[in-house]
């Protein structure tokens, strides 16, 4: 069922395949409209405030550990592990952005993201530079879903019954 414009009965939509809504952005990302810069300039900036934010809250849990004094080593492997989850965390979430995840590996790394969300954050405030993170990846779907769509609907003029054959 389609919904009409109120324009002699004719569909607001095209027929066939319907572009995947991205987080944040809905299906803005296809024809750049509705507001598509301005939500991609507020989402950069945004991550951007998010990610200091982080790093801030990162910045107290440290001096926490200092003042405790529960010694160099351990302040050391916090230090690290946050540094290495963040770089993971900023690799999965920039190439999620040109392939579909593996679901399977994208649960088992759930807890390395969440201890790396500095690194996602930093992931998709770069992206929005270019982009829509995920938009190129979508519109490549898309546009394969369009294609299939119009080569399988497309009919041929004539009777094929009554087309000559070659000697």
């Amino acid at each position: 069922m389609s919904a009409e414009n109120g324009k002699n009965g004719t569909p607001d939509t095209l027929p066939g395949p319907r572009p995947e809504p991205l987080r944040f952005y809905g299906t803005t990302w296809v024809h750049h409209d509705s507001g598509y810069t301005a939500r991609r300039a507020g989402l950069a900036v945004g991550s951007l405030v998010l990610a200091a934010a982080a790093c801030f809250v990162l910045r107290v849990a440290y001096q926490g550990l200092q003042i405790a004094d529960i010694g160099s080593f351990v302040t050391l492997l916090m230090i690290v592990m946050f540094a290495v989850c963040s770089a993971l965390a900023f690799r999965h979430t920039w190439s999620g952005f040109t392939t579909r995840p593996d679901p399977d590996r994208q649960a088992s790394l759930r807890g390395l993201l969440a201890i790396g969300f500095v690194g996602s954050l930093l992931a998709y405030f770069l992206r929005t530079f270019t982009e829509a993170p995920g938009e190129k990846l979508h519109r490549a779907e898309y546009e394969k879903a369009r294609e299939e769509y119009e080569r399988r609907t497309t009919r041929r003029t004539g009777n094929p019954s009554k087309k000559r054959r070659r000697k």
